[in-house]
């Protein structure tokens, strides 16, 4: 389940990469030299050159739902002050790694990202990514995500507070969500780790849902295009944000259905019509929140080459189950089992079926799946009546591939990345 943006053999400057982001200029990106001079970046051609618009039309037909800035404003940081908050980048601080680089855990003063507080000295937490050197498309995904998350403010959405374009360093510096990723604590054996229960599971399927209808939302719409749950991360109280977005993408404009793009994603949550043709539409990423809905039911991983033929990729596996009640309890996740109705995991497996129809037109918008999920946490009938005698057969099921599932050794991506070039 590696990524597929090796597969990609094309040139990085490509314009058809993220054509949409800023020019660092207009957006207010700046570079520094170790000398300490800052300076801004523009250019007509090459990665540099991408722009919004001159007249970028940004707004939220929902404003109580976030809020989104004309501009990025980030603090700007130097080089050196994040190598001293990570401690010289020591391996004990690292909190994972991706395709971008590895992320380390950082302490700042609070007064820097915060210049209200009461006082400084006081350290805060803060999670930094940094760029590998032989990152494919680093660059692309540190501007993208400056430019997005640097404009984009909503409760569900991971904040990011600033970051450093120091000579060949590219880091970027996010809020600490102490919880970690939603993959960790669907898939990854850790004693000290509780389960999620069903309720946390449908608070977090309800906070990304509004996360991802508050970037469709916009005016100019923002198609996330990586749904999954390693880039679903959770605070201290387990609320949910959406992360990473070096691949999100502007929608279609004019009047289009779609845009066509360079395919990039992850295999086993991308849309069927963006792999097979390019053609990526704002629904692409319903398809993806299906997906993971389908994980957070079972606990299982939407692809796992070491389950047995025939059941490596859940989605096609689980499927013709879905509308049926008694097979359904088969396919629940057993650790959550007596904390749900059976009426409430229906409704949801009904909502999995509409997310994933292959017309991306016959999709739900996710204003809807919001208004479902709100539904099914409402649905308050007694759990109990989802306990069965054959409690055997609902382990069985699970731990058949329990070992597949639940090894302590896991890839560092989740799921498998793709990069080739849309049709």
């Amino acid at each position: 389940m590696g990524n597929l943006v090796g597969c990609y053999t094309g040139s990085t400057s490509s314009p058809d990469v993220i054509p949409e982001i800023f020019t660092p200029s207009s957006s207010g990106i700046s570079r520094s030299t170790t000398s300490g001079k800052r300076y801004s970046e523009s250019s007509s051609s090459g990665n540099s050159g991408y722009s919004f618009g001159d007249h970028p039309s940004f707004e939220v037909t929902s404003p109580q739902s976030g809020e989104i800035l004309e501009k990025p404003n980030l603090r700007v940081f130097s080089f050196a002050e994040l190598k001293s908050a990570t401690k010289n980048f020591r391996p004990e601080t690292v909190l994972g790694e991706g395709g971008f680089g590895r992320v380390y855990k950082g302490w700042i003063d609070e007064k820097i990202v915060s210049p209200s507080a009461s006082r400084s000295g006081c350290k805060i937490a803060v999670a930094i990514k940094k760029l590998n050197s032989e990152s494919v498309q680093g660059f692309e995904e540190w501007q993208s995500e400056v430019n997005f998350l640097g404009r984009l403010s909503h409760c569900n959405l991971v904040k990011l507070l600033g970051y450093c374009w120091e000579d060949t360093e590219l880091l970027l510096v996010y809020e600490y969500l102490p919880k970690g990723s939603l993959e960790n604590h669907l898939f990854r054996r850790n004693p000290s780790m509780e389960p999620l229960s069903w309720d946390r599971r449908i608070s977090i399927a309800l906070g990304v849902a509004r996360g991802l209808a508050f970037l469709h939302n916009s005016d100019k719409q923002v198609i996330y295009r990586d749904f999954k749950a390693s880039n679903i991360l959770l605070d201290a109280n387990y609320d949910a944000k959406l992360s990473d977005f070096g691949l999100a993408k502007l929608g279609p404009s004019a009047g289009n259905s779609h845009v066509t793009t360079r395919i990039l994603g992850t295999y086993g949550y991308a849309a069927p019509e963006y792999v097979a043709t390019g053609r990526l539409y704002v629904n692409s990423d319903v398809y993806g929140f299906g997906v993971v809905l389908l994980e957070m039911l079972t606990g299982l991983r939407a692809l796992d080459m070491n389950r047995p033929k025939g059941r490596q990729n859940l989605m096609e596996w689980a499927k013709p189950c879905l509308s049926n009640k008694k097979k359904l309890k088969t396919f629940m996740d057993p650790r959550i089992d007596g904390q749900y109705s059976l009426k409430a995991a229906h409704e949801l497996a009904q909502l999995i079926l509409k997310c994933i129809v292959l017309d991306p037109k016959a999709r739900p918008c996710m204003n809807e799946v919001v208004e479902v999920i709100q539904k099914v946490e409402a649905i308050k009938e007694n759990p109990k009546e989802n306990q069965t005698n054959n409690g055997r057969a609902f382990l069985g099921n699970h731990k058949q591939l329990g070992s597949c599932r639940r090894s302590s050794y896991h890839p560092r991506h989740h799921g498998t990345k793709m990069g080739m070039r849309g049709q």
